[in-house]
């Protein structure tokens, strides 16, 4: 049994919106507060909660185009400077995770992009304390291999999420937190690659291999 790619579709639109809702919802909170605040340092903190908040919402909308979309088309080859730049400010907009980064290619097939942002994604959700992001790609012949460990002091990791990475969750199990694993492991299969990982006391390691792309 498999999920319909329109239900697969849904859940993912439902993880968009849902990490889409509190910086969109601050938005709104602080135009309201703008509109009965007269107090000029008042309003300036207002202004900057704003600004915080309309910039948290660009960053994650350019990750889920890139991550999620259909961005530069089909079958082309993404900009790896774009994907870092947005993982880059996820990571730095938390004030907890430091990223390093590893990787050389100028740019990569969209699927690997897409491999590397969702599994970025997993990587700085797991650092719920802060910690160190280190994310590595290359591509050996036609291969693209992607590898991303995530190191601090206390990881948490769904292990639900990591049955989706290798495909032994149930499709009526799937749900908005884990559907973009999912996602994972349907795009791994389909270049006839796979998605690996490893959890450690207080590191996480996710990998992935696709030899078309």
């Amino acid at each position: 049994m498999t999920i319909s790619p329109i239900d697969l579709a849904s859940l993912l639109c439902s993880r968009l919106c849902h990490d889409m809702l509190s910086p969109v919802g601050a938005l709104s909170n602080g135009l309201e507060l703008l509109a009965e605040e007269k107090d000029p340092e008042m309003r300036a903190r207002c202004f900057e909660l704003l600004e915080q908040s309309a910039k948290i919402s660009a960053d994650k909308l350019k990750f889920f185009r890139l991550a999620f979309g259909a961005a530069g088309g089909f079958g082309e080859r993404v900009d790896v400077g774009e994907a870092r730049q947005v993982i880059a400010a996820l990571a730095g907009g938390s004030g907890r995770i430091t990223l390093n980064w590893a990787v050389r290619e100028p740019v990569l097939p969209k699927p690997a992009v897409k491999m590397l942002l969702n599994l970025a994604s997993i990587g700085m959700d797991a650092l719920v304390r802060g910690g160190t992001l280190d994310i590595g790609a290359e591509v050996n012949g036609s291969a693209s291999e992607i590898a991303v460990r995530a190191t601090g002091p206390r990881i948490a990791f769904d292990e639900n999420i990591g049955r989706a990475l290798n495909g032994t969750l149930p499709p009526q199990d799937l749900s908005s937190r884990t559907a973009p694993a999912h996602m994972m492991y349907l795009l791994a299969s389909q270049a006839g690659g796979g998605v690996q990982y490893a959890l450690g006391d207080d590191a996480l390691v996710l990998g992935a291999v696709l030899p078309q792309g």
